[in-house]
């Protein structure tokens, strides 16, 4: 069988000589000059790209629902407990998520921040980019940095649990033991540590709460006679109050011990800071009442609690209402006071409300699982 050669290959050109090459222009000064010029910029742009900076980042942490589980380590194995754990009274179960709110930190003691860690930040719209001195203090290490994080949620667990079951009315009676006084006020030089408060200007004080409010009723600046326990004596001193926050303040620095009325166990490991204490004190009431507050929604939020139930404004805001997005949550309750930063940063499908105090954030909660979340307020 024979095949026609156009249909094979092309036919060979008639002329088998090779093109001649002609030789490449010689480079000349100036074309060395900018390739290695752009060589050295390529190089230097690289270099800096991982070179550690002053900064630090701030990224959307982890959320996790206060009325749900997590997994604790107990030796080599694993058990699964209860967030919020309550015996000596009736609870229930939720239809919701209350999920707390973190911030991851990238930066600080102990790490570096990279220079393209700190670009993106920069336009990355759930990121911020902080000199590390705005968020750690100096020299802090990071067995500090853990220590003083995990003393804060120590306290927040415990100002929610008072706050919460105050809510709910009951009466936290409190031990309240003087460590120490500030430096310069009415009470340095007059209190002694281990003195133990009985009494102001003759009223007793039997919760932290009753403290604080018999000082709301005292003009900042006028004396009080406080009533102390010192070495099994009572012993009357008198302090002249300052002012702090708007109120008369003693001066003092305060360990109390609370004789709670019910046995509240707030179980979580690998997060720090005070921010969680409203939604953990969010979760301890709705574990006490038999009301369906949620109604099936997923509620986010944060904020510091105080034991007399005031919301706290914190730190990172923007990227906690990131996370709560991330995280399957419509609805956010996020502290008065960070109104300012909320404006202008809500992410795409999240309503965002503001509250001042526990009471507040309780109703809010109330209104959402009603169907009636539309109507409450937002920050503007």
């Amino acid at each position: 069988m024979t095949f026609d050669r156009d249909i094979l290959a092309p036919a060979e050109p008639a002329d088998r000589s090779e093109p001649a090459l002609e030789p490449a222009p010689p480079a000349t000064r100036r074309t060395v000059t900018l390739t290695l010029g752009m060589l050295a910029t390529a190089v230097l742009a690289a270099v800096c790209l991982v070179m550690p900076t002053a900064y630090a980042v701030r990224t959307p942490g982890p959320t996790v629902d206060t009325l749900g589980v997590q997994d604790l380590a107990e030796g080599e194995s694993v058990r699964e407990v209860p967030l919020v754990e309550i015996s000596g009274a009736e609870t229930y179960e939720p239809s919701g998520q209350l999920r707390l709110t973190t911030v991851s930190v990238y930066g600080g003691p102990g790490g570096d921040v990279l220079v393209g860690d700190v670009l993106l930040g920069w336009v990355a719209g759930d990121r911020s980019v902080q000199p590390v001195e705005a968020i750690f203090p100096r020299d802090l290490t990071p067995e500090e940095q853990e220590e003083t994080g995990q003393a804060e949620m120590v306290s927040s667990q415990e100002n929610a649990t008072v706050a919460a079951l105050t809510e709910l009315g009951y009466e936290v009676p409190a031990t309240l033991t003087i460590v120490g006084a500030a430096p310069g006020t009415g009470a340095d030089g007059v209190v002694a540590q281990g003195d133990v408060v009985r009494t102001i200007d003759g009223e007793p004080v039997v919760t932290h709460q009753g403290l604080l409010g018999a000082l709301d009723r005292v003009t900042p600046g006028d004396d009080v006679v406080l009533g102390v326990l010192r070495d099994g004596e009572e012993v009357d001193l008198t302090i002249t109050t300052g002012e702090g926050h708007g109120r008369a303040v003693l001066g003092i620095y305060l360990d109390p011990q609370y004789d709670y009325p019910l046995d509240v166990k707030i179980q979580i490991e690998n997060i720090g800071g005070p921010s969680a204490g409203t939604m953990f004190a969010l979760a301890i009431i709705d574990r006490l009442t038999p009301e369906d507050e949620l109604g099936g929604e997923v509620v986010a939020g944060t904020g510091t609690m105080d034991v007399e139930g005031n919301v706290g404004a914190i730190g990172g805001i923007e990227q906690k209402m990131h996370g709560a997005v991330r995280d399957g949550a419509r609805w956010f309750l996020a502290p008065s006071g960070n109104c300012d930063q909320v404006v202008g940063s809500v992410p795409d499908g999240l309503r965002v409300v503001p509250v001042a105090t526990l009471a507040e954030a309780r109703q809010a909660v109330e209104a959402i699982g009603a169907g009636d979340g539309d109507a409450l307020p937002t920050c503007s």
